[in-house]
């Protein structure tokens, strides 16, 4: 089975997630290569993975427009 670009992007950020600087980096690279339709998903997502990670709270300030 394929692996989408979405879910790639959530493993990725998932396993950098110990680190905010590298987070925010692969946030950023994954939303200017997902599908508009798909970064809409990973803006869901993204809110429910940083609600208990303070430290990555931040992040959402890439996804709100």
């Amino acid at each position: 089975m394929a692996r989408t670009m979405l879910e790639y992007s959530k493993t990725v950020l998932k396993k950098v997630s110990f680190d905010a600087k590298l987070f925010y980096k692969e946030l950023k690279k994954a939303l200017v290569r997902l599908l508009p339709e798909e970064v809409e998903e990973l803006k869901i997502w993204l809110e429910t993975f940083v609600i208990d990670k303070p430290e990555l709270q931040k992040s959402l300030i890439y996804i709100k427009e």
